[in-house]
């Protein structure tokens, strides 16, 4: 069984899931997991799918021939584990430029391994002002956890951390 990572990015238009999904089942690939996105009249996403050797190629060239589907496709040999515990934090802070860098900074330099980030922008309830607000799922060693929270919660005055469970 092959393990193969789909991202991609279209002009938004219904049906793309479908399509995306026919072919995959046509090929007897199993939907793995996925992460898919409206923006800014793109659609775009990232998938994991299961597939056996003798369909792996023939799925992924029907992939790349969709009209209009920028994909870029990896083929894994075997999922890699993370040999770390993972925490989830819930970060809100002020929106400005440079805060998803600022983060990511403090995780690298805490010895973590940043697994997942989901993050929006929104508007605070009473002064209308933009949040940033981010799920972020961060690998790293247990005697290090109370450091990065600690180096997060520093960044700024109106950065506030939960631990998510």
């Amino acid at each position: 069984m092959k393990h193969i990572v789909i991202s991609f990015i279209s002009p938004d238009k219904p049906g793309l899931v479908d399509t995306l999904s026919n072919i995959i089942n046509q090929h007897k690939g199993n939907w793995q997991a996925s992460s898919l996105h409206h923006m800014s009249g793109f659609f775009t996403g990232v998938l994991e799918v299961a597939v056996a050797k003798d369909h792996c190629q023939p799925l992924i060239t029907e992939l790349e021939a969709i009209k209009n589907l920028s994909t870029v496709i990896k083929v894994a040999e075997q999922e890699v584990k993370s040999q770390n515990p993972s925490i989830v934090l819930e970060l809100t802070a002020n929106d400005r430029v440079g805060i998803v860098q600022e983060i990511s900074s403090v995780i690298h330099h805490q010895g973590g391994n940043l697994l997942k980030l989901v993050s929006k922008q929104e508007s605070a309830a009473h002064s209308g002002a933009e949040l940033f607000k981010a799920k972020v799922t961060i690998s790293v060693d247990e005697k290090h956890i109370d450091d990065l929270i600690h180096g997060i919660e520093n960044l700024a005055d109106d950065l506030i951390v939960d631990i998510a469970r």
